[in-house]
């Protein structure tokens, strides 16, 4: 029997392992990576960030695409400098592209690790219990397209937040990954341009406005796209409260 714990103990650890590795680097990353991996860094660095891309450009672009990822992948400080970085090297497209890939492949990496380390068991616990905590789950599980592409459209939840509660929850793999890269594709892009745009911004020795995404003209829209998504989900509970199928 003992044999047995320490078994299952065992296996929990290596299953655990991915998020503890992921913990460790995003804390040692915070401390160690602010300052390299920030708007400050780009503009000291662009002019050789730039003569290395016209050197090397496709070497420039798959280890851009491959920071970008640990960048996501393990917490770090920086992603929103690395989406711009990604506009400013590679311009709207095919910058856009890559951030918005990178994004989710690091998004996918988290979700993947926590639901091996975490994910199953809380999600059974959840499936036992009859409190709210059940009742929120079990409506984002019915509705879960609609409710997590709104989430990824209209940021309300920090990103490294919304990769953590789906594989808490039990949320597939396949409509994660979905939800993830076409949610996040309007804001991608709309950092990215602002990226593409700081050749200009460099030589009046401005900052970026990173809170544009927040202007009425863009987040009216963003808004109504999100509402447009829940429309489903919303016919669905008025047909239900109607006794309809």
């Amino acid at each position: 029997m003992a044999h047995h714990n320490s078994t299952a103990g065992a296996s929990r650890w290596r299953q655990r392992l991915p998020v503890l590795i992921i913990a460790c680097l995003a804390i040692l990353g915070a401390i160690m990576l602010r300052d390299f991996l920030s708007f400050e860094a780009l503009r000291d660095n662009r002019a050789a960030l730039i003569a290395f891309r016209d050197s090397q450009y496709l070497l420039t672009a798959l280890a851009f695409i491959a920071a970008y990822i640990a960048i996501v992948a393990f917490s770090l400080p920086g992603a929103t400098a690395a989406t711009l970085t990604g506009g400013f090297l590679f311009g709207v497209f095919p910058g856009a592209l890559f951030n918005i890939t990178a994004a989710t492949i690091g998004a996918v990496a988290i979700f993947l690790a926590v639901r091996a380390g975490f994910g199953r068991a809380i999600s059974a616990k959840i499936d036992a219990s009859d409190g709210r905590i059940k009742q929120i789950s079990d409506a984002i599980r019915a509705n879960e397209t609609s409710v997590l592409f709104s989430l990824r459209l209209v940021p309300v939840l920090p990103f490294f937040v919304m990769n953590v509660i789906p594989a808490l929850i039990g949320v597939r793999l396949p409509v994660f990954a979905a939800t993830t890269f076409f949610g996040i594709m309007p804001g991608g892009v709309i950092y990215t341009w602002v990226g593409a745009g700081l050749g200009e911004v460099f030589a009046r020795d401005e900052t970026p406005d990173l809170g544009i995404i927040f202007e009425p003209h863009i987040i009216g829209p963003l808004l109504g796209l999100a509402a447009l998504s829940l429309l489903p989900m919303i016919v669905k509970q008025m047909r239900r409260k109607e006794g309809q199928p």
